[in-house]
C-alpha cells in the first residue's frame, strides 16, 4: 500500500501539490490526471524521493521514502529520458538496470524477447546510442526497464506520449496484464483521458495540486472526466 498523509510541496511561498489523505491499495492500477500544473509529476518526484515534502509524508509499503531507501528495490519508475543513460546502447542500459536489480543477463533476455512486438524491430540490435534515439523509443526503452526484477510498485509519468498508435495500444496491453498481479501496484500519469480510464481501475484527478475527484473505474467515467475538464 501507498498511503500519503498530509502532503504539501512549495516553492517560493506558492503551494503546487497539497493532499491531505490517499491510500492505493496493493495490486490497484491507479491514474493521475489533469491539466499542466495540476501537480501530478511533483506527486510522483515525492513519491521517488526525487524532491522533499513540504510537509508530511508519502509511505511506501510501510516505508517513508523521504527517509529510508528500502523501498527502492521493490520499486520501478520511469518519468522521463533524464532516466536513461545516453551514451549506453539499448542492451547495455537493460543489462545494467538488470545488475542492479539482482538479474543475470539470461533473465533481462527473456524479458525482452517477451517484449520484441513492443520494440517493433527498432530498439535492440540496431547499434545505436540511447541519446540518438527518437523519443517515442527511448521512452520504449524506459518503460520495459522498469519491468525489470518483478517490481512490486511501477509508476509511469505519461507513457503514452511520443507513441504511435499502434505502440499505444500494445503498451496499453501491457499495462492491463501487470494489473492482473496482485503484487503489483500501477501508478500512470497521463493527460489522454481515454488511455488512462483504459487501463486504471481507479482515476484521481488533480487541479492546482488538490485532489477534486477520486473515481472507482466505469463505463461512465471517461464522460466525466471529460465534462470535468470542459469547464
Amino acid at each position: 500500500m501507498i498511503q500519503v498523509n498530509q502532503l504539501s510541496k512549495k516553492y517560493n511561498g506558492t503551494t503546487v501539490l497539497n493532499i491531505d489523505n490517499l491510500s492505493i491499495p496493493k495490486g490497484q492500477s491507479f491514474g493521475l490526471v489533469g491539466n499542466n500544473g495540476a501537480g501530478k509529476t511533483t506527486f510522483f518526484s515525492l513519491l521517488l524521493d526525487l524532491i522533499q515534502p513540504t510537509t508530511g509524508e508519502i509511505i511506501n509499503n510501510e516505508i517513508p521514502v523521504h527517509t529510508s531507501e528500502n523501498w527502492k528495490p521493490f520499486t520501478a519508475s520511469f518519468l522521463d529520458e533524464s532516466f536513461l543513460i545516453g551514451y549506453l546502447t539499448p542492451e547495455e542500459y537493460f543489462y545494467f538496470i538488470g545488475d542492479l536489480r539482482g538479474q543475470n543477463k539470461a533473465d533481462v533476455d527473456a524479458l525482452l524477447v517477451k517484449h520484441e512486438e513492443f520494440f517493433n524491430g527498432e530498439i535492440l540490435k540496431n547499434k545505436k546510442y540511447l541519446r540518438d534515439l527518437s523519443k517515442g523509443n527511448q521512452k520504449k526503452v524506459g518503460i520495459i526497464a522498469t519491468l525489470i526484477g518483478n517490481p512490486e510498485v511501477v509508476v509511469l509519468d505519461e507513457p503514452f506520449a511520443n507513441l504511435d498508435p499502434t505502440t499505444v495500444n500494445r503498451l496499453k496491453k501491457i499495462i492491463k496484464e501487470l494489473s492482473e498481479n496482485p503484487r503489483v501496484t500501477i501508478l500512470v500519469s497521463s493527460h489522454d483521458l481515454q488511455h488512462t480510464v483504459e487501463v486504471c481501475d481507479r482515476i484521481v484527478a488533480l487541479n492546482k495540486g488538490e485532489v477534486v475527484k477520486d473515481i472507482v473505474t466505469s463505463a461512465e467515467t471517461l464522460q466525466e472526466l471529460e465534462a470535468f475538464f470542459a469547464v
